[in-house]
């Protein structure tokens, strides 16, 4: 089983409010997920973004590849991907 750490969008129509999560790379983007670990707002002026920096180094060392999208906003939080 890949893990992933992928955004699985929670907000309403036209407003877009993601989840951060740890997921199987086969579930669906708004599917099952193993775990939460982060929250971003691209809605907020400057975006708002979240992470549990715990859980985000845990899975990391576990071996879940963060999405390009994860990625980015790691590298501005200041966590390593």
């Amino acid at each position: 089983m890949a893990v992933k750490l992928r955004l699985t969008r929670v907000g309403s129509k036209k407003n877009p409010i993601y989840r951060v999560v740890a997921a199987d790379s086969r579930s669906p983007r708004d599917g099952k997920f193993l775990e939460i670990v982060g929250r971003y707002n691209p809605q907020t002026d400057p975006s708002t973004i979240d992470f549990d920096e715990a859980k985000v180094k845990d899975w990391l060392g576990k071996g879940a590849l963060p999405t390009e999208a994860v990625a980015r906003l790691l590298k501005a939080k200041g966590l390593s991907a």
